[in-house]
């Protein structure tokens, strides 16, 4: 502010500014308007660029492989190399062990090695069907519900709420008794099909309550062909369970215990039905140790039939997928009979 000043008082009286910025070594005095230019005699020398030091080469080829896609990318081992690099090597420790497969204490083979198939079955061609009787073996149905995981258990008891929310408790009621007799319509008529080789009755094509159902599984009757058994009861003498099974017949050729779903929501892959295979491969191990069957079946389908009449969901089970879930309803067997 002092100095602002000075320069004011100094620029009132001519010639004395002029006067002020006089060089000593020169001869001629230069005017004021000259000052930019005489102050560059006196400025430090010029800073040197730093990015001028940088090899020029070097850089652009680092950019080029950074930004250019033609570039080989970098790989998890390159990158592994360059955290090694920059940071040391990683702290190695284990990775958690994975359980073991677990293995049914009690192992029954799925397929009986003992039993002796006949040369001819049974004169008749008329499907077995065995009426359940009641006895104080556990029904497969029964297992599987108080062995259900926590995981599905949260699940089910989430929808049953939502389902109250949504209807109140007796139009709960009311719908889980339309959806139980929408079932046993079902495969009531699906029965009357096989049994006299037939389609549906018209009563039956015209009743709203299954006429989307049955057509639902039109494409997938056409795959079906020697029907051994119908809504048949079934129980393994070694294992001591019991079961009703929907059909067996063969599908595409292949002899199948097959079991009929319906449900309002798709289920396109085997893991939408939950513990349906679990249900058909403990069917299986009991067909293939009763003595009141005369073959044995080594696979499974779950047909997922939609009451808007949308194509049904075919889910095939050859002999190792059945194997594989024939385990684990051994374990759910062993897990039920520790509680009861």
């Amino acid at each position: 502010l002092v100095r602002m000043k000075f320069l004011q008082l100094l620029s009132r009286k001519p010639g004395k500014l002029e006067m002020l910025f006089q060089i000593p070594f020169c001869q001629k005095q230069f005017p004021y308007v000259c000052l930019a230019t005489s102050t560059c005699l006196y400025s430090k020398k010029k800073k040197v660029n730093s990015y001028e030091q940088v090899d020029q080469e070097k850089y652009k080829n680092l950019v080029y492989s950074v930004t250019s896609y033609k570039t080989s990318a970098q790989t998890p081992e390159t990158i592994f190399e360059e955290d090694n690099l920059l940071y040391g090597p990683p702290n190695k420790h284990r990775p958690p062990v994975k359980a073991g497969t677990k293995t049914p204490k009690n192992w029954v083979p799925l397929v009986n090695p003992n039993k002796r198939i006949p040369l001819l079955n049974g004169d008749s061609n008329l499907p077995i069907k065995i009426a359940l009787q009641k006895t104080k073996m556990p029904s497969v149905t029964r297992i599987l519900q108080q062995t259900i995981s926590p995981q599905q258990a949260f699940y089910l008891e989430r929808w049953k709420e939502k389902k109250i929310l949504e209807l109140g408790k007796d139009g709960f009621a009311e719908y889980t008794k339309n959806l139980f007799l929408q079932g046993e319509l079902f495969h009531a008529a699906l029965e009357s099909i096989f049994l006299s080789e037939e389609i549906a009755t018209k009563e039956q094509r015209e009743d709203v309550v299954i006429s989307g159902y049955l057509s639902s599984v039109q494409h997938v009757l056409k795959d079906i062909s020697e029907v051994k058994a119908l809504e048949s009861a079934v129980q393994h003498e070694t294992l001591q369970y019991l079961g009703l099974v929907d059909c067996v017949a063969k599908y595409r050729g292949q002899l199948c215990v097959i079991d009929w779903k319906t449900s309002e929501k798709p289920k396109p892959s085997l893991k939408n039905t939950f513990d349906n295979p679990l249900q058909v491969a403990a069917y299986i191990g009991a067909i293939n140790h009763d003595a009141n069957y005369d073959f044995q079946v080594s696979c499974g389908l779950i047909v997922v039939a939609y009451k808007n009449g949308s194509p049904a969901h075919p889910h095939f089970m050859d002999p190792g997928l059945c194997s594989q879930y024939w385990n684990k309803w051994l374990l759910r067997l062993e897990e039920y009979m520790d509680r009861n």
